[in-house]
């Protein structure tokens, strides 16, 4: 076969060997780090000074929208705009992103008007973000514009300007978006605190949004949702011998049994710690009943309290278990520490 069709050796690069490791300088390298925090810290600073009315406004927008809010950008400042709709939805503004090049082939579906559009971008002049901003017009949308350029012609077209300008980039050739994708996101954070507060939106709020996460947990978990019920919870009458009431204790696997009245209100509780003092006492345990060795004063919670309330109630009084009642007064259940920890609320 002539050598003109003869297939070449795949030569793969090795990234990793690319560069000449021997060159690395430890000591400039933490240098241009110090100096990265320096640049991004001092463009944080000044941002502060650059809101006034327009930061207002946006918020009061985005306060007052009836539908969403809708984040725009491309490349860096899209990666941010991703967050900062997060962050917004998290905290009590319904939002989400848009790629501005999937919106001009048919994702301006999404918005609706009375929707407010937060535009991001550092120069203004993303040619994506510019194509759409006569279909942004025509949907009847509220346009903010963050943006470094207060000229530009995304700011031309916006409702709101938003500024995020920055003196410098911290990237040495003073060209990659670092500086200015910080100051986005730290004005991203801002509108979702300005606007959580103007809700009053609260931790309560919050975990409803996040009920796989610990605050979640916490805040949405009641001790119902955890608690033995029905014949999972250990119990005899005042009555009971005291070789009952063991083998009540020792078959539920609790580590103790209530004693119930007859109208089913919780009149004690005896636990394995009082079993165990019992017996280095020399009690003769065949004579006595559970109302002889009964703690006439159990703590209780209610069923619709939150699980974290009985959490607080264990370690405050130091013990491993609870006894549930109902708003009548009534035994329903039994609660432990391990209960608790099973469903990570401590």
């Amino acid at each position: 076969m002539p050598s003109s069709y003869s297939t070449p050796a795949t030569v793969l690069p090795d990234s990793c060997a690319s560069s000449d490791s021997t060159a690395f300088d430890a000591p400039r390298a933490l240098q241009l780090a110090a100096r990265t925090f320096e640049i991004e810290a001092r463009a944080l600073l000044g941002l502060a000074a650059r809101q006034g009315d327009g930061f207002a406004a946006a918020v009061k927008a985005m306060l007052e929208c009836r539908g969403r809010v809708v984040v725009m950008g491309m490349g860096k400042s899209g990666h941010v705009g991703r967050k900062i709709a997060a962050t917004l939805a998290s905290t009590g503004t319904p939002a989400f992103f848009v790629h501005p090049a999937e919106a001009s082939h048919g994702d301006l579906g999404m918005l609706m008007p009375g929707d407010v559009v937060l535009a991001i971008s550092n120069s203004g002049e993303s040619d994506e973000l510019g194509a759409i901003l006569p279909a942004l017009r025509r949907v009847g949308v509220t346009l903010v514009a963050m943006t470094g350029q207060a000229g530009s012609t995304l700011a031309r077209h916006a409702d709101h300007v938003i500024s995020s300008a920055v003196e410098q980039e911290a990237c040495p050739l003073n060209l990659a978006p670092t500086a200015s994708t910080t100051a986005q996101m730290a004005l991203g954070d801002a509108l979702a605190v300005a606007l959580l507060d103007a809700r009053g939106f609260r931790e309560e709020d919050f975990a409803r949004s996040h009920p796989g996460g610990s605050l979640g947990r916490k805040l949405l978990m009641h001790v119902r949702d955890l608690m033995r019920s029905g014949e999972a919870v250990p119990r005899v009458a005042p009555q009971a011998s005291f070789n009952e009431l063991l083998r009540e204790m020792t078959g539920k696997g609790l580590g103790f049994t209530a004693v119930v009245d007859a109208q089913g209100r919780a009149a004690g509780i005896f636990t394995d710690g009082d079993l165990r003092r019992l017996i280095e006492r020399g009690a003769d345990l065949r004579a006595l009943t559970a109302a002889d060795v009964m703690h006439t004063s159990p703590r209780l919670v209610r069923d619709d309290a939150l699980a974290v309330d009985a959490a607080d109630v264990m370690e405050k009084h130091r013990i491993t278990s609870v006894l549930v009642i109902d708003a009548a007064g009534l035994l329903v259940g039994a609660l432990n520490s391990n209960d608790l920890m099973r469903a990570k609320v401590i």
